[in-house]
């Protein structure tokens, strides 16, 4: 927490999606508002009762598309009105934002920036002309991806209009973006998570473009894969207010029920034994939530497999940071009598020399592109359950890789679950094989 005079500001960051949210207060008048609320808005609450702060409105930057805003719980459970620009077209009561306005919480002025480009209705938010609340726009090392609501040259000339805009500001001037490290919105951002507007203007790669056409076509050939589960947490955060989830219960599974079991235990676990067909995507891995809304459907019903009732809550809290609401319970006590056997790099070795196996490669293209095992297949993790895993069929057990086995576990699971025979790389990857890897230049790359 941050206070300076009357002012509070408190930055609340989600390392497993990468997101800012933001709380601003005056001590002094005990109000507050929050900005970006996540879904789970129990630690703005706590944030705010500890302040002696009541919150009195959310402002937010733009409709989010990963992740489901907490703006609902907030009005529904708490009576807090939200405001936005009208261009995001809401179907749920809001107070609409417009470019020059000043809002005030207390006596702390706030005011509206509005700066199209990752999304029509984006604005930005300057806090007592010494805070930049730059949500979507500009980002610390980066800027937003334009391609999730508009064509992507349409987002792309909004969004360098915007930040030229934004670079108009003071130097000085501190900025706290939407996103950090290890969101999908940007494929550069810094690990840090503010900085201010002169620093950026001198180290930024994206405010680097003086020539509107020239940052058009670099910033609108995005290769960042979109998330499945835009479309749905976007209608969720457009749509009608959503309320709180329902408890978390614990259940029995059995092999006879028509659900989906999400192992979020350690894939070590999972590779011990696990439930027939269940999916292994560990909570305590990095973009949990990311990799779960890539590999399931919002329509399945989804039981979590946790080694605690504290797993389980942890996995179906990020679950629902990503639209999957409606969860099927958890189980503890479950039969985890299925094993997969990792595969170690001495093993791999040996299993391709005698050409017993088929490698699957499962990161992502322009990762391949730096080097591969000949020979191999490739398709990412994202896309083995989607695509059917019959593509893979060529009648020799697979082995799964990535960079460091955390894909790869992943990978190997879906396979595993839809009857193939795969083995994960667990602990190790491409850069751990020691044979020959092939580089893979695209035309027009450098």
């Amino acid at each position: 927490m941050v206070a300076s005079g009357l002012v509070v500001f408190r930055q609340f960051v989600d390392d497993d999606l990468g997101c800012a949210s933001y709380l601003i207060g005056d001590s002094r008048a005990g109000e507050a508002l929050v900005v970006d609320p996540a879904y789970a808005i129990e630690p703005y609450l706590e944030a705010a009762r500890r302040e002696g702060l009541r919150i009195v409105r959310v402002l937010e930057t733009h409709t989010h598309a990963d992740h489901v805003s907490g703006h609902g719980r907030l009005a529904l459970e708490h009576g807090v009105p939200i405001s936005v620009h009208p261009l995001a077209d809401p179907r749920f009561p809001f107070d609409p934002l417009e470019d020059g306005q000043t809002l005030e919480v207390g006596s702390v002025p706030i005011r509206v920036l509005h700066t199209p480009g990752h999304r029509p209705e984006h604005c930005a938010f300057v806090v007592d002309e010494r805070l930049a609340l730059t949500g979507d726009s500009l980002f610390v090392g980066d800027a937003a991806r334009p391609d999730l609501a508009v064509d992507a040259r349409e987002g792309a000339e909004g969004l360098f209009h915007s930040l030229q805009r934004l670079t108009q500001l003071p130097e000085a001037v501190e900025v706290y973006p939407g996103h950090v490290a290890g969101s999908l919105c940007g494929a550069a951002m810094s690990p840090e998570r503010s900085s201010t507007i002169g620093d950026q203007t001198r180290t930024n790669a994206a405010l680097a473009y003086a020539d509107l056409d020239e940052f058009i076509g670099i910033s609108a050939s995005v290769s960042t894969p979109r998330p499945p589960t835009t479309a749905h947490v976007v209608d969720l955060n457009r749509g009608p207010f959503v309320g709180a989830p329902a408890a978390l219960t614990e259940r029995r599974v059995t092999q006879s029920d028509k659900v989906t079991v999400l192992d979020v235990r350690s894939a070590d676990l999972h590779a011990a034994g696990h439930v027939h067909g269940a999916i292994s995507v560990p909570v305590d891995g990095s973009s949990f939530a990311t990799r779960a809304g890539f590999i399931l459907d919002p329509d399945e019903q989804i039981v979590l497999h946790a080694s605690s009732r504290e797993e389980a809550e942890r996995g179906a809290r990020g679950l629902r940071a990503v639209g999957f609401l409606e969860l099927g319970g958890y189980a503890v006590d479950v039969e985890a009598s299925e094993p997969t056997r990792p595969v170690e790099m001495e093993e791999l070795t040996r299993l391709v020399d005698g050409d017993a196996v088929t490698i699957l490669d499962v990161r992502e293209k322009d990762e391949r592109d730096t080097g591969f095992i000949p020979g191999s297949v490739h398709m990412p993790y994202r896309l083995l359950r989607a695509c059917g895993p019959d593509t893979l069929e060529n009648g020799k057990p697979i082995v799964t890789i990535c960079e460091s086995g955390a894909r790869a576990g992943i990978a190997a699971s879906v396979l595993v679950a839809a009857g193939i025979d795969a083995r994960p790389v667990l602990h190790g990857g491409i850069n751990d094989w020691q044979g020959n890897t092939v580089e893979f230049r695209r035309c027009g790359s450098g």
